[in-house]
């Protein structure tokens, strides 16, 4: 596994929200829904990103990508001074400021959400509703907002999901869903391949010829009972030497990094297949299903059992009367 495919193994969107947004100024829209990922491209016109933490607001134009990660809150409008008219919420929920639900009167058609149907500014919107324990990782290695100019490789992505997100087909939730992924990895290819890329400290390390030998080994087979001592073996270092330069270079020591990349891949496992709690234990390295059921609750919270009856699909399949956005056919049906 190459530093960049570790890196992008995730996200998965799974019944990911998608939209074409379409405005005529003057406009603004508060976004509170506390995605992971929130992905953006205006395809005609402009639009600006304004962050809550006081950063600057951010232009995009046609062609222009922009990845918002949550869950702070930001605004997205044709100019920073704008007032939004509009809240969405969790789960695409889409409110006035003062809580009166919007409703049909902004649907314009299937997964498409405006004031006009001529509007001049056309964006594109792709929202993760979840995170993936591996992208955990991902998130991590993010900025707040993070933006990639027009670029001739994403152009035909763009193209196809513009194409598609309006369609009503059979599958078409899985269709979006791979094409928002691969939207994602292109853009953030291009991101971390820019010049004076802040990487984070283990991507970076992935590049030091010892401390990036046994980053792979772990990534690639976490079920091997690892130890320091086998991996400065198989990294041709003294075993003090590898903990030392690891732990300088990651910013943890290699059996805590182990522990958690185990962890992340068991997570994914858990949501993703119908493998047994014991056989996702053997799969990441844990001898006997207690241990390993031990070590998720020590540090995710909850038991491998909690964990894959979680949340996802209440968040993923909500009522029809709580849908404001037209993420899908049940847009037609909102409630006043």
């Amino acid at each position: 596994m190459d530093a960049l495919a570790g890196l992008l193994d995730g996200p998965r969107a799974r019944g990911a929200f998608l939209l074409r947004m379409v405005m005529e100024p003057p406009w603004a829209v508060r976004i509170e829904d506390r995605a992971p990922i929130c992905l953006m491209s205006v395809r005609r016109g402009a639009a600006c990103i304004v962050p809550s933490d006081g950063g600057g607001p951010v232009r995009l134009g046609p062609g222009d990508i922009a990845v918002v990660r949550g869950p702070d809150p930001y605004t997205v409008a044709d100019a920073p001074g704008t007032t939004p008219h509009a809240l969405v919420g969790p789960g695409g929920v889409c409110t006035t400021l003062h809580g009166r639900p919007l409703g049909e009167d902004m649907v314009l058609n299937v997964r498409t959400w405006g004031n006009a149907a001529d509007g001049g500014t056309a964006v594109l919107v792709g929202t993760y509703l979840l995170d993936g324990e591996i992208s955990r990782r991902l998130l991590a290695a993010l900025p707040p907002l993070l933006t990639v100019p027009a670029d001739a490789r994403a152009r035909p992505l763009l193209d196809l999901l513009d194409a598609e997100i309006a369609q009503d087909e059979p599958g078409q939730r899985v269709v979006l869903d791979r094409l928002l992924d691969l939207l994602l990895i292109a853009v953030l290819r291009a991101w971390f391949a820019r010049p004076g890329a802040d990487a984070p400290a283990w991507y970076r390390a992935l590049g030091d010829p010892v401390v990036g030998t046994a980053l792979r080994l772990l990534q690639d087979d976490p079920a091997h009972p690892w130890t320091v001592a086998s991996l400065a073996a198989r990294a041709g270092v003294s075993r003090a030497g590898l903990a030392r330069r690891f732990t300088e270079l990651v910013g943890e020591p290699p059996m805590a990094y182990l522990t958690g990349w185990r962890l992340a891949v068991a997570a994914d496992l858990l949501r993703e297949s119908d493998t047994t709690v014991e056989a996702v234990a053997r799969k990441v390295g844990y001898s006997t299903p207690f241990a390993f059921s031990a070590a998720f609750k020590r540090v995710r919270g909850v038991s491998p059992q909690e964990y894959r009856a979680g949340p996802s699909e209440d968040a993923l399949d909500l009522p029809d009367r709580q849908r404001t956005l037209p993420g899908d056919r049940s847009a037609r049906k909102l409630a006043p």
